[in-house]
Parts: structure tokens; sequence; C-alpha cells
């Protein structure tokens, strides 16, 4: 096995090609061999091994094998555990390597992301590379990554400026104080990719560095001198709506939803103009549901950041009433599938979408996390007009509705107690089994949330009424609803 790896690493790169592809092998027998292989080579010769990989990275012509050699790197050359001893982890090699092995790997490194245009393997290659970073920068013992990662951000290469960004966004989470001094000029690049770039990836990556600086920024401050970046990142959301890139723009919401939780003050001064577009993206019909599910998470998401901006949201009561009625039409998306009707368990949410699903979810969070006074009047004018619709899914909705609301909105429904019973109760004698299903489920509801006021005060009312319910044998679902 000794003289077997020693060829392996003395041997042309299609040699060591074929272990790295043996070890992403199906066959277990083949994998392991070739595990045992690797683990000598690292054992006995981690220089010649981190050599091996980095020349692969950097020429190999194969995707699959340039990937792996990235993954494989990342995982030899750097360690996950931020508070560890480096030299106490037997896999990870930097410590073990000379220093003209260290020197040729970084420049490897800098060279094989200058020469790589495969995303995905980019991607791979920035994380190796921001990993290592974060490692040697702060012993200064990797001098000229940012002068190379500056020059790259301000290259006329889309895929340079992508991978920069890339690595900037990931450096702000390990050594941002090391990039404290540059933070003038990070605005700058910032807001000239996000303004500026025609490349949607470049757009995304400078997205995701400002955001990730944002939340790094202790200082308020600091903080502020990227304000006015907030512009440009919405119009990074927008431009890719506008050119039909749903997956851009899924990815931009999903950044953006990270930065409503984590700094939501951040979007105080533009909150109206960011929270409209939101909405705007959510009744958007002809968007895909993924999109526009993001863009009222978005929403939600700042409403439930109230402890680090109490009483933002309830500073838009007009969008909390358009973002209700978004959530309550997004009920009306369910099938009267026929297996409901056989009261079987694993049927019990047939029909349900999953439009159905996340507007009910997203109305408990909205009212745990506004309350009642906010809630209340909103659902007042909606919910009549529901019930009172010819539609049964309207119906359905209302009393869907009202079962989720009741948890936030408990102590102010309390007060109106006999409206709200009323309401539920005469939908008990709906003619559509699914509404009358919701209705029972709804007083089940408000028995846990509401708890004894509801059965004190009106079991006069309610145990008839589920009595009858109990009586209804041609539609067993219906018959048999427990809460």
């Amino acid at each position: 096995m000794d003289r077997e790896m020693e060829l392996l690493l003395r041997s042309d790169p299609a040699a060591f090609e074929s272990l790295i592809s043996q070890l992403m092998s199906s066959e277990n027998e083949k994998r392991s061999q070739a595990e045992v292989l690797y683990n000598l080579c690292r054992e006995h010769h981690p220089d010649a091994l981190a050599l091996k990989l980095g020349h692969v990275l950097h020429s190999s012509q194969s995707l699959e094998i340039r990937a792996m050699a990235a993954v494989l790197l990342r995982k030899q050359l750097t360690y996950s555990s931020r508070g560890s001893v480096a030299d106490e982890s037997p896999s990870y090699l930097w410590p073990r390597l000379t220093p003209a092995t260290q020197s040729s790997v970084k420049s490897l490194l800098l060279s094989a992301v200058q020469r790589e245009g495969q995303k995905t393997i980019a991607k791979k290659l920035c994380d190796t590379i921001s990993e290592l970073a974060a490692n040697l920068l702060p012993d200064n013992a990797w001098p000229e990554l940012l002068p190379f990662m500056f020059q790259a951000v301000t290259s006329d290469s889309p895929h340079l400026q992508e991978s920069s960004l890339l690595i900037f966004s990931q450096l702000a989470q390990y050594i941002g104080d090391i990039l404290l001094p540059h933070l003038t000029t990070l605005h700058s690049v910032f807001l000239n990719s996000l303004s500026h770039s025609v490349s949607a990836d470049v757009r995304i990556a400078a997205l995701g560095a400002s955001i990730n600086f944002v939340q790094w920024l202790e200082s308020t401050a600091d903080r502020e001198r990227f304000q006015d970046l907030l512009p440009a990142m919405m119009r990074t959301l927008t431009e890719a709506l506008n050119s039909g890139n749903e997956a851009t723009a899924q990815e931009a919401l999903e950044l953006l939803i990270e930065l409503a939780g984590t700094e939501p003050r951040f979007l105080r001064r533009q909150l109206a103009d960011v929270v409209g577009s939101m909405l705007q993206i959510a009744e958007a019909d002809q968007l895909e549901e993924g999109t526009r599910h993001l863009a009222v998470e978005f929403v939600i998401t700042l409403a439930e950041a109230r402890e680090r901006a109490p009483g933002m949201m309830r500073r838009l009561p007009q969008f909390i009433g358009r973002l209700f009625a978004i959530l309550m039409k997004m009920l009306l998306d369910i099938q009267d599938e026929p297996a409901w009707h056989g009261a079987e368990t694993e049927d019990e949410d047939a029909g349900e979408t999953s439009n159905y699903s996340v507007g009910q979810q997203c109305l408990d969070r909205l009212s745990i996390a506004l309350g009642g006074n906010t809630i209340v009047p909103v659902a007042s004018e909606l919910l009549p007009q529901y019930l009172a619709a010819p539609e049964w899914q309207k119906r359905h909705a209302a009393l869907i509705t009202l079962a989720q609301i009741a948890e936030g909105c408990a102590k102010v429904m309390i007060k109106n107690l006999e409206q709200v019973v009323s309401m539920v109760l005469a939908s008990f004698r709906d003619p559509n089994p699914r509404v009358r299903w919701a209705a029972i489920n709804a007083v089940g509801q408000l028995s846990t949330d509401l708890g004894s006021d509801l059965q004190v005060h009106y079991h006069q009312q309610v145990l008839p009424a589920l009595a009858s319910a109990m009586d209804d044998f041609q539609n067993p679902r219906v018959q048999k609803t427990r809460k």
C-alpha cells in the first residue's frame, strides 16, 4: 500500500483524478479502498496531497473532479470549530504543511478562482478560500488575499466579481474586525455592484454581502453608512421579477427575510416602500407560489421581530389589512376532495394545498405577533363578507381564520364573545359539510384559546349544536370531528 501511495502521488494527474473519482463511487468496496489510500496519503504525505488537490482543482477538465477537489481541500485545510485548537484535529492539514506548500496552495486557490467559470464549483471554491482565510487573516498569514479580492471585485469579469463578493460575504462573520478599516471601500463596491452590474449573479452576491455586513456591524453609526444601499438592494429583487427570473428573485427574498429577522431596524426609514413592494409581490397571481409565499414570509418575519423593532409594523395599519386579506384569500385554495368525506385520519387534510397551509400558518403567526387590538378590527371587516358569500370556500375560510387568530387575539375576542359564538354556531347549519366541519373545529379551538369564558357562559348554546352535529350520519367527517 505504501508503494501504491507513493506512485499515486508522483504519477501524472490522471491517476490521482481516478482516486478522487473512486471516492465518489456508489460501489462500497471501491469507495472504501479509495478512502483507505486517501487517508494514508493525508497521514504520511500531507504536502504532496495538498498540492495534488490544488493542481486538480486548478487544471482538471472534469467538473465533478474539480468540485470534489474543492470540497476535499476545504475539509483538509480548514476546521469548522472556530474555538478549537487546529493541531488537535487529525484531519486539519494546514499546520503540517511546509511554508513552501502553504504558499503554493494559496497561489493555486487564487489562480483557480480566476479560471473557474462553472458556478457551482466556483461557489465551493469560494467556501474553501473563505474558511482558510478566516484562519489565516487574523495572523496576517495571507496578505495578498484582500488586495486580490478588491482587484477582482472591480474587474471586468462578472464571474470574478461574483466570486470576490461571495468571499467578502462569508468573511464578514469570521473576520469582520479586519475588514472594518475597509468599510468605505466596501460600501462603494457593494453599491456599484448592486446598481450597475449587468449580471444578476453579481447583484445577488452583492446583496448577500451587503446583508451579511449589515448584520455583523455592531455600531449603529456603521450600519447607517450602509443605509443608502437599501433602494439598490430592493432593485435586485424587482429587476429579477421584471426579467422573469423568479429563481433569482426567490434567492433575493430569502436574503431579505434574513435581514428582516435579524436587523429589522435597518428597514425602518423606508419601511412603507419595502412592505408595499412585498405585498404587491404577494398579490401578483402571475408569479409562482414560492415567490409569493416568500414575500408573505418577509412581512410576517418583520411583524414577529417585535423585540428588535417594537411596534414597527403596527405603524402601517393599511398594510396589515392588505396582508390579512392576502392570507384569507390563500385559504380559498382548497378542493372538495371525495376522500375527505370518509373520515379516515390520513385523509384529514385532503384537498388542502400549499397555498392554503401557508395562509393558515401565517394567520396564526400574525395574530400572535400583533395581538388582538391590531388584528380584530381588520378581521371584523372581512369575516362577515366571507361568511355571507355564496362560495363555500369563503365561508370555510372565515371559520378557519377565526380559529387561527383565536390564540393571538384571545383577550380582545373575549370582550366580543357573544358575537363570535353566534357567528360560529350559525355555520353549524351551513349546507356544505366542509363548512360545518370548520365551524365545529372553530368551537374546539375557541374552547382551548378562550378557556372557561366560552365554556361557562355559552355551554347552553354550544353543547346542543355539537350534539346535533353528532347525528349527521350522512357526513361521517362532520359527525366524528374531534378537537
